[in-house]
């Protein structure tokens, strides 16, 4: 039996509801074996980010060598990177390694606000990681950052994605959630550089939606692992998030995380 492997690069949230907790229990519901490089370890519940604390690049390297010189990796997800130095170090370590099947979650602003990457490191992530992804999901504050332009319509988002495309990445996953203009839906925008795919879905109104662009796109890493394309990876990200929204878990005072055994649930009563 072949198995899966997925490798998150990211950082630790303490709560349980993002980061590399949150991509390694998706790996698991996925049947995905993961793996972890810890980036930065944060103290962080559902009412906001207290601590962050960076590891050097040489820990970081340390792990991402520990992985790619014995277990190996069929893909690849960077989550929080923090530092400009942190970013140079996994490009060197993604090229060494002649991993492809790099999925680019640009992390930036815990959902309560924090600074999850300095303002300087933006344009490592521009020029060291967007040309090594393999597919690159932003949601639209982080697209706005990333091309220097406001993003109001669904056009504006695909001009967006186009200057993505032109960065280097091979694939925009675009996330709709934050879309003003779409109340009752979310709309996520996949550009493969040539063709625009729509996937919709009901938007559930929640604060506990923590940690979901992590989960979304260590689902997308998971079913890439396995060896599925990038059309066939989203829906399956898609009905893994939208039920790990819908099926909450009522934790926390604030935003809190989502039901990551809800997809496996559903498929099991089915």
């Amino acid at each position: 039996m072949t198995i899966a492997r997925a490798l998150t690069i990211a950082g630790s949230d303490s709560g349980g509801g993002a980061g590399i907790q949150a991509d390694l229990k998706t790996f698991q519901e996925l049947r995905a074996f993961g793996m972890s490089a810890i980036t930065a370890v944060t103290a962080q519940n559902t009412l906001g980010v207290q601590g962050i604390y960076p590891m050097s690049t040489e820990a970081v390297a340390q792990q991402i060598d520990a992985i790619g010189e014995d277990l190996g990796a069929d893909a690849v997800k960077t989550g929080m990177l923090f530092s400009s130095e942190i970013i140079v170090c996994v490009a060197e370590k993604l090229q060494q390694y002649k991993w492809e099947k790099v999925v680019v979650d640009p992390v930036m602003i815990a959902k309560g606000g924090a600074a999850l990457l300095l303002k300087e490191s933006i344009r490592a992530l521009k020029q060291s990681l967007l040309p090594l992804a393999y597919v690159v999901t932003p949601n639209i504050p982080e697209a706005e950052l990333l091309t220097d332009m406001q993003i109001i319509s669904l056009e504006d988002r695909k001009e967006a994605a186009r200057k993505l495309v032109a960065y280097g990445a091979k694939h925009v996953v675009m996330k709709g959630g934050h879309d003003p203009a779409e109340a009752d839906e979310i709309v996520d925008l996949l550009y493969d550089g040539r063709d625009f795919h729509e996937f919709r879905s009901e938007r559930k109104a929640t604060r506990h939606t923590h940690g979901t662009g992590c989960t979304f796109a260590a689902a997308i890493t998971a079913e890439l692992a396995k060896g599925y394309s990038v059309i066939d990876a989203v829906p399956v990200a898609k009905a893994f998030i939208q039920a790990a929204i819908e099926d909450t878990l009522h934790l926390g005072q604030g935003h809190g995380p989502t039901n990551h055994w809800a997809y496996r649930e559903r498929r099991n009563s089915q």
